[in-house]
């Protein structure tokens, strides 16, 4: 196991106070801390074939986001395995030296992990995975605060981070090695103005459209959703259309439907999904009529959205609710109809993620520091796998 990696938890107490990680920080200070020689080639309908009988792997591995600057947190990135056919989790440690890791993601060729570092001068750090265990390359400073989401563009040259405090999205270049250089771009959302009840911009999170011709960054602070074009020899972005949800709606995630024409909204605050039409022309986002998350009165904080491989099933996580809601996907992916809900099995379900497979949902809970693990069925159905695993202030949960 790599130097810097250790099965503790430090637990410290929060000092910010600003902007999301304090209404996060209230909501969660109640967590708890828990601790051959290859054959002739086939046709490629054989090949199919194979692979569809194929029985699936029985390992795979977890990494666990979470906050090390809050009362109940971890002190890094959590590490486990989880067996694919049981849905069992098997903790195997921490990565320190990561502070408040709260998402993560992978780069494209598998020999990287990404971690937003949440703190007011927010950062991004690399981590090499390699049989000897994780090793931290280094961080880079966001040139914003607040960091909460980032991901890899399909190239694998540029990082993209959404700075949730300041409202802005960064641009890293990636280099040979996995690790990170200096910032090449940073873009602050100016307009439109504020929504109700809001101080500013609050970018929440960047991804790149299907064709891959567009960057999508949502904002929970301007209720809207900008598109961007990304040169990808300097690592620099143009914006080229926003789309402005309802005053309130608070967009914080946004999923794609496999066809690449549509995408699904989730608004914290006003507890609303949107179905929005998208063109990969222009890089426009439509948004379509809100609808129902299925929990009642009240806002319920949805936080993310997942569809399935064959795009005919939509999942939604609700914090407040301590639910997930069911969605068939109709009309090729221009619709969404409520089925039902089905208990989370913790509290305050922050980041919903499927294995490689598609056949297991993990959902980490924050406020029970746990993540719950699902099957899914080919209708559709959820069902859980058994008791959920004890991990800190479970805030994002990557299977791979």
């Amino acid at each position: 196991m790599a130097a810097g990696m250790s099965s503790g938890s430090d637990g410290a107490p929060a000092a910010d106070a600003w902007g999301r990680r304090g209404f996060i920080g209230a909501l969660a200070a109640t967590a708890a801390a828990a601790a051959v020689s290859a054959p002739a080639p086939a046709s490629a309908s054989a090949l199919s074939t194979l692979a569809a009988a194929r029985p699936p792997r029985r390992a795979g591995q977890l990494f666990l986001g979470t906050y090390t600057t809050q009362p109940g947190g971890g002190s890094g990135i959590g590490l486990a395995s989880y067996d694919e056919a049981s849905g069992r989790i098997t903790g195997t440690g921490t990565l320190t030296g990561v502070p408040d890791p709260s998402y993560l993601c992978l780069h494209p060729s598998g020999k990287t992990l990404y971690a937003v570092n949440e703190q007011e001068q927010g950062g991004v750090t690399a981590i090499a995975l390699s049989p000897a265990g994780p090793e931290v390359l280094g961080r880079r400073g966001t040139g914003g605060a607040g960091p909460c989401h980032l991901s890899v563009h399909p190239g694998g040259r540029w990082l993209l981070s959404a700075n949730y405090g300041s409202g802005s999205v960064a641009v890293h270049p990636v280099e040979s090695s996995g690790a990170l250089g200096e910032l090449s771009d940073l873009v602050a959302h100016s307009s439109p103005p504020p929504g109700p009840r809001q101080d500013g911009p609050h970018a929440h999170q960047i991804v790149t459209s299907p064709d891959g011709g567009h960057l999508l960054a949502v904002d929970l602070g301007n209720d809207a959703v900008y598109s961007y074009r990304l040169d990808t020899k300097k690592g620099k972005l143009s914006q080229v259309s926003y789309a402005v949800l309802r005053a309130g709606a608070g967009p914080r995630h946004l999923t794609f439907h496999p066809s690449g024409r549509f995408a699904y909204l989730a608004n914290e605050l006003d507890d609303t999904v949107v179905v929005c039409a998208y063109d990969a022309a222009s890089g426009r986002l439509t948004p379509g009529a809100p609808q129902s998350t299925g929990t009642g009165e009240g806002t319920s904080y949805p936080a993310q959205l997942l569809v399935n491989r064959e795009g005919t099933f939509a999942f939604l996580a609700n914090r407040g609710h301590n639910s997930l809601t069911r969605y068939a996907v109709e009309d090729d992916g221009a619709r969404l109809r409520l089925l039902d809900t089905v208990p989370v099995g913790g509290d305050f379900p922050r980041h919903i993620a499927f294995s490689p497979s598609r056949r297991l949902l993990f959902a980490a809970n924050q406020k029970s520091g746990s993540v719950s693990v699902f099957r899914v069925e080919s209708d559709g159905r959820l069902s859980l796998t058994g008791e959920p695993f004890a991990a800190p202030a479970a805030v994002c949960a990557l299977p791979l």
